[in-house]
């Protein structure tokens, strides 16, 4: 229940400045107590928080036993999970989750660690509305002095005024409050500054914030108008019989009764003729709304006096109200505690709020990541595919290949060194190069062309699944639907790497074999490209057409020359490793293919655990706010 309603009743409707009959006494005031219910709910908020600075204990364990129980550590542990907290993926929603998360930061920043860091500040009145309700004119007949600016340019106010008591100035310009505001004695046009007034008609303990139009026409003072409203102890709203059906002014007033803002209205400039009729439509709106208990006070029209203000017997009632609860300490502590308790209420649904976003920002970073590990997983089942099916034997290789053995090369380069003395005679003669190394430069640009095609398509592949995808979408470069500009080099380094490690192999399987060691270097090379037909056609390979008797024999041939030569099991392990050789060095080719995709996603910096850390903090909030309300309840006891 809350502290400004009572049983049942509403505070008085005042038109002319006099109590509407038959429609309650006040609530609030000296002649009114509170009812202890209602100030063990509002003294869940009760615990302070750490000594020393707030920003200090983001950081602090709580004590073994005491998790929970200190409401400021739990808050400024929340501030920092919402601080660390980004959501820079396009997705539906997350405009409006960093829009919250800033809300939330200013209003953990702005009032609730300096307000549960000094219960026994002043209590802020904030007083909002729309544009021309009168809130200048309004503030400044309450303290009696002009101290806001007043007239028909808008926006008028520009940055806000915050009056308050000489006996209260020092709290105000510490600056624990609004600590973002720069502090001035002077108007500024800035809307981060805070001009300070003191007027001597205001009494102790009571201080009004006169904040920019809920609607201006400028971004920032509406900005700026909402960050106010949620350090408010207090809302004064004000509108009038021209504007209170508005739609904006609702849209906050929502706002405050979901965070439990106590609020106060006026309605302003009511034609007297129209005053029962508005005022009436005005209370069931308010009823609708969830807000019937809200102290209503209604201003006819009238004309101001020479100093700019209404006349005292218009606003004697409100005047009075105030007065009444800023003498009245206990009452004005209820009012501090209910927004207070109601703030940190609102927290719980808000976080959650976040880290759903944070949730989906994570999955959607996952599910980008896996996009593009599909589209690189697929290219390298094309290259292996390519492998098994002999489609690297047609074509030039095919040709060399039988070139190589149906001359055969092969066999007499295996026998002698004099293979490799014709071979270089040959070549100098007729310009042509010997044919082991015809074959190996086809082979060389068989599968430097299967690279480049296999990356091509999985990169743009991969583009039109991110392209699918509104987080993909945004992050998309014109330069990741295609390969690496130095794919090609890459791609010829790879071949030529796994070519000098398929000799290795050759070397390091017949080291003891006679032939080999005979025949040295010429031998090996020739022997290696015999293992790298083998892995090109190692199992599966079925030509067709013209190619039957040619490839299908010249494979075969390969494949008895080595069993001959190492035996028919090595001859099977030399083929798997140096196939598995090759596919490591594609694999690793494509992952750097990929991560051009993948540092797309990790600059963005979405972390997945941010959820699961704001869901945490709120829930020690939660549990500090219950304690809090059990350890007041037993003190009141």
């Amino acid at each position: 229940m809350s502290v400004l309603q009572g049983s049942g009743s509403l505070y008085p409707v005042t038109t002319h400045g006099e109590p509407a009959t038959g429609l309650g006494t006040p609530l609030v005031g000296p002649e009114t107590p509170i009812a202890d219910a209602d100030r063990d709910q509002a003294d869940s908020t009760l615990r302070h928080p750490p000594a020393g600075d707030p920003a200090d204990t983001a950081d602090r364990v709580s004590p073994a036993g005491d998790a929970g129980t200190d409401l400021g550590w739990a808050l400024t542990r929340l501030r920092a999970a919402i601080d660390v907290t980004a959501y820079p993926l396009a997705l539906p929603g997350a405009d409006e989750a960093r829009q919250l998360g800033s809300a939330l930061r200013a209003q953990l920043a702005d009032y609730l660690l300096p307000r549960l860091a000094r219960l026994d500040a002043p209590l802020l009145v904030v007083v909002g509305g729309s544009t021309g309700a009168g809130k200048s004119t309004l503030v400044n007949s309450l303290v009696q002095a002009r101290v806001s600016s007043v007239g028909v340019l808008r926006p008028t106010t520009r940055s806000p005024v915050l009056v308050c008591s000489p006996l209260d100035s020092a709290w105000f310009r510490q600056g624990e409050l609004l600590p973002g505001l720069t502090r001035t004695t002077t108007p500024r046009e800035q809307p981060d500054t805070l001009h300070l007034v003191t007027a001597p008609a205001l009494p102790a303990g009571l201080a009004f914030l006169d904040a920019p139009d809920i609607d201006s026409v400028v971004d920032a003072n509406r900005a700026l108008a909402a960050q106010l409203l949620a350090a408010a102890d207090l809302w004064l709203f004000v509108t009038t019989a021209a504007r209170y059906a508005d739609a904006v002014p609702w849209e906050l007033l929502h706002t405050a009764r979901l965070r439990g803002t106590a609020i106060a209205l006026v309605l302003d400039r009511v034609p007297p003729a129209a005053a029962a009729e508005v005022t009436t439509h005005l209370a069931e709106m308010l009823a609708e709304h969830q807000l019937g208990a809200a102290p209503l006070f209604v201003l006819p029209e009238t004309v101001v006096d020479g100093q700019g203000l209404l006349p005292g017997r218009l606003t004697e009632p409100l005047r009075s109200w105030f007065g009444r609860l800023a003498a009245d300490s206990d009452a004005r502590a209820a009012v501090i505690r209910q927004t207070l308790d109601g703030a940190v209420a609102a927290l719980g649904p808000a976080v959650e709020s976040l880290a759903t976003a944070a949730d989906q920002q994570a999955n959607a970073a996952q599910a980008l990541d896996e996009r593009v590990r599909s589209g690189y997983r697929a290219a390298r089942r094309s290259v292996e595919e390519a492998l098994r099916d002999g489609r690297l034997l047609r074509g030039e290789v095919l040709a060399r290949w039988q070139e190589f053995v149906g001359t055969g090369e092969l066999f007499r380069t295996l026998e002698a060194r004099v293979g490799q003395l014709r071979d270089r005679i040959v070549a100098a003669v007729t310009g042509r190069p010997a044919p082991n190394t015809q074959l190996r430069s086809a082979i060389e640009s068989q599968l430097v062309t299967l690279l480049r095609e296999s990356a091509a398509t999985a990169a743009e592949q991969t583009a039109a699944a991110w392209q699918t995808h509104p987080a993909g979408a945004a992050l998309l470069t014109p330069e990741l639907s295609r390969p690496g500009d130095d794919l090609p080099e890459r791609a010829e380094r790879l071949v030529r790497d796994w070519q000098r490690s398929v000799l290795e192999l050759v070397r390091a399987q017949g080291g003891d074999k006679r032939f080999v060691a005979r025949s040295a270097a010429y031998a090996v090379n020739a022997t290696g490209l015999a293992v790298m037909i083998a892995v090109f056609a190692s199992t599966a390979f079925i030509p067709t057409g013209l190619e039957v008797a040619a490839a299908g024999g010249s494979t075969v041939a390969a494949q008895k020359v080595l069993e001959a030569i190492f035996g028919d099991q090595a001859t099977r392990t030399l083929a798997t490793r140096a196939r598995a050789e090759l596919l490591g060095m594609v694999d690793r080719l494509f992952d750097e293919e990929a991560a051009r995709y993948l540092a797309r996603t990790a600059t963005a910096g979405v972390d997945a655990s941010h959820g699961d850390q704001l869901r945490e903090a709120a829930r020690l909030v939660d549990a500090a706010r219950v304690d809090a309300a059990e350890t007041a309840g037993a003190e009141a006891r």
